[in-house]
């Protein structure tokens, strides 16, 4: 392919698999879209700033339990793990557990966000880290306010497109809006509209306007773009990446292999707090 082949991309070596126990996930409305590329969403998606964390550790009245719904490679487990006693990460995908953050006090369990095993009012915090849009809302959130303690923290959260510059966001924008527009599912509004539209029946605490921000090559810039279901819908439909030459020489003309960009992901979120 010249200049940047995307064969070059390879997977991270994989990591031993962490503890997973049964749940109770038996084909529930949310879909699986990242199995398939699990170890590249661990590779290459970025992870939440320091500032969101420490916001919601403000919100949050105890440390004892968290609960990361959704949690794919474990990234927000992770870091909650630092703080709480225990964590609860939960996932649909074992190809996306197999890939998580091990920490001793991180338990990985195969669950529907609409449907956890865990007790009543039990933790302190609950988060949702760019999934919520497929959930079914009607479902989940009778559960989600079930299992969080009185004055427990609801936070539902995630990013909209990269920004890098203006050449490669008119190459940005035209890849996911002309080129793999038709291949985004329904549920992709919901992050366009930067949650805005999903239903949030409860009393709402505003999320301080951050931002993901990253040095990357343009080689992480592509590893990333592969992770997008979009373009993993478009390879099964037309069995060829729609990272073609032309999108590729155009983006070697804004972006130099070698060179080091800031890429910037604007966050979102909405977050409430349980009645006492």
């Amino acid at each position: 392919m010249g200049w940047l082949d995307l064969r070059r991309l390879k997977p991270a070596v994989p990591r031993a698999v962490p503890r997973v126990v049964s749940g109770q996930y038996t084909g529930n409305r949310m879909k699986d879209n990242f199995s398939t590329q699990a170890s590249s969403y661990a590779r290459f998606r970025p992870g939440y700033p320091a500032q969101l964390f420490d916001f919601l550790y403000d919100l949050c009245r105890d440390f004892n339990a968290a609960w990361d719904c959704a949690t794919g490679n474990g990234q927000i487990a992770g870091v909650l793990a630092e703080r709480f006693e225990t964590v609860e990460a939960t996932d649909i995908s074992e190809k996306q557990v197999a890939q998580a953050v091990q920490k001793n006090n991180i338990r990985y369990s195969i669950e529907a966000a609409e449907t956890p095993s865990f007790p009543d009012a039990h933790f302190d915090l609950v988060t949702v880290g760019q999934s919520a849009h497929w959930f079914d809302f009607d479902r989940f959130y009778p559960q989600a306010i079930r299992v969080l303690k009185p004055g427990g923290i609801l936070a539902l959260v995630g990013y909209n497109l990269l920004q890098v510059d203006g050449p490669v966001d008119v190459l940005i924008k035209d890849l996911y809006s002309n080129t793999l527009g038709l291949y985004w599912d329904v549920e992709r509004k919901h992050v366009d509209a930067a949650y805005a539209s999903i239903p949030f029946p409860f009393s709402e605490i505003p999320l301080p306007e951050m931002q993901m921000e990253y040095e990357w090559t343009v080689e992480h810039l592509l590893g990333y773009l592969q992770t997008w279901s979009a373009l993993q819908h478009y390879i099964r439909k037309n069995g060829d990446s729609p990272l073609q030459p032309a999108f590729l020489d155009a983006l070697k003309t804004a972006w130099p292999e070698a060179e080091v960009k800031t890429v910037k992901f604007p966050i979102f979120g909405r977050i409430t707090r349980k009645a006492l």
